[in-house]
């Protein structure tokens, strides 16, 4: 009974995220508040159990670099960015597309991807408007390209963190396991752009004119700031890749990054803050207690066991099975919810797999990396087939919207999904080859 009632506040509390009857912050704290209310789990085991409940690496990881990119904000940086790449593409919508694209991927490797549409979707519209064409294929290209380069690093997309976190992998292991995959495929991604999108976008002289004549000197407000903000960012990816031999988890660098930043730029704490996107870290709390409710009522143990029937226990069959449903499952739910219950599922199989072991070197052992590498392509690379797919496409598109430019369901369905099958069945060519051939 307390299976069936946990899973259905879940699936309940699932229905209303991905319809957004509510605001997600709201309906998963609403269904962690009532499984805390019903005893399913205790407030205590919730905040900290080790392995269950609130991940707090997860928590203050977020928190630390949504602090850091609110003081790199100020300076101008992301605005001179897009007005740089413009100029440089000569005024040719096409070439701007093609860059823009590439610097968002880049950019969101290193930051959250929302954050990421947050900076550069509004300087897009602005060029898009000066060329007087069509902005809405500039944003849905971004949002995809901010979530194909999300999947490069530990910090570039929740999913990945959470994953990290879980599996104790490290900035490097990311780099040098996913990020050759994922420059790959962005090379195809650009050429199926220049494939979809050629036709659509033209402007005439005169309007190519007046991009090259935007002024990207001015784009910088503070130069001060833009250089301590470019040493400390600078250091705290360094921190990132060396945390494992530092002893430090991703979290504390994060962190450190933070409280130096604030203190050398001289940022009051209140303005910090206001830039922390705290709906999120308080939806990754409420998400984070409905997990442990599934996993404590057997629900997780349940499904992993169906999924090693399925599979027949191989792990190649369970990698694939995993990446290409954590695919279409992202293409329908956001990625953050379904890759947290997934995490204790990939927990509970590798008990199945390799019964004699247990804790840490269980979850980082080299036979159950590809099912961690499917997980974190599937479900980053799947949020790219529909508009509510991802955070940074639901944001694309409310700013898309704000400035009289809507993208409909279908539009953004009809260029991400082909993206999505094509990324999708890159990565499980490249774990195949990675993980079981070479």
């Amino acid at each position: 009974m307390q299976a069936i009632l946990v899973t259905g506040i879940f699936i309940a509390a699932f229905v209303v995220i991905a319809t957004e009857i509510v605001h997600k912050t709201v309906a998963a704290l609403t269904a962690a508040a009532l499984l805390l209310l019903l005893g399913v789990v205790e407030q205590k085991g919730s905040s900290f159990s080790e392995g269950l409940g609130i991940d707090f690496n997860v928590i203050f990881l977020l928190i630390g670099m949504m602090i850091i990119v609110n003081i790199v904000m100020k300076s101008g940086l992301f605005e001179w960015l897009a007005v740089m790449t413009a100029k440089l593409s000569r005024g040719h919508p096409l070439r701007i597309m093609l860059m823009l694209a590439a610097v968002t991927a880049v950019i969101s490797a290193f930051l959250d991807n929302v954050t990421t549409i947050l900076l550069i979707a509004p300087v897009t519209i602005f060029i898009a408007k000066t060329l007087k064409t069509d902005a809405i294929p500039f944003l849905i290209t971004e949002a995809v390209a901010s979530n194909i380069g999300g999947a490069a690093t530990l910090i570039g997309d929740p999913p990945n963190i959470m994953i990290a976190s879980r599996a104790g992998l490290t900035f490097t292991d990311f780099l040098v396991n996913l990020l050759p995959v994922i420059v790959l495929i962005m090379i195809v991604y650009l050429l199926m752009i220049r494939f979809f999108f050629q036709r659509q976008l033209s402007a005439t002289d005169e309007a190519r004119g007046r991009v090259m004549n935007l002024d990207h000197r001015g784009a910088i407000t503070d130069r001060v700031l833009l250089r301590k903000s470019l040493l400390v960012l600078s250091l705290t990816v360094a921190g990132f890749i060396g945390h494992s031999y530092l002893g430090l988890r991703p979290a504390t660098v994060a962190i450190l990054g933070a409280a130096l930043l604030s203190l050398w730029a001289r940022q009051g704490p209140r303005e910090i803050l206001r830039g922390v996107q705290w709906t999120t870290i308080f939806f990754f709390a409420g998400l984070f207690v409905m997990v442990d409710a599934m996993a404590r009522a057997g629900v997780i143990e349940q499904l992993s066991r169906a999924t090693l029937d399925l599979t027949r226990g191989s792990l190649f069959a369970t990698s694939m099975v995993t990446m290409w449903f954590s695919a279409f499952a992202s293409a329908i739910v956001d990625n953050i919810p379904y890759v947290a219950t997934m995490n204790s599922m990939v927990v509970d199989m590798a008990h199945g797999m390799w019964p004699n072991q247990n804790g840490a070197a269980l979850l980082h052992c080299a036979g159950l990396m590809p099912v961690w590498w499917s997980l974190a392509l599937g479900a980053c690379l799947g949020g790219n087939g529909t508009l509510i797919g991802a955070s940074a496409n639901v944001i694309a598109c409310s700013i898309g919207e704000k400035h009289g430019f809507p993208i409909s369901f279908r539009r953004f369905t009809a260029y991400g999904l082909p993206l999505m099958l094509v990324s999708v069945l890159i990565s499980m060519l490249y774990v195949w080859l990675r993980c079981f051939i070479l």
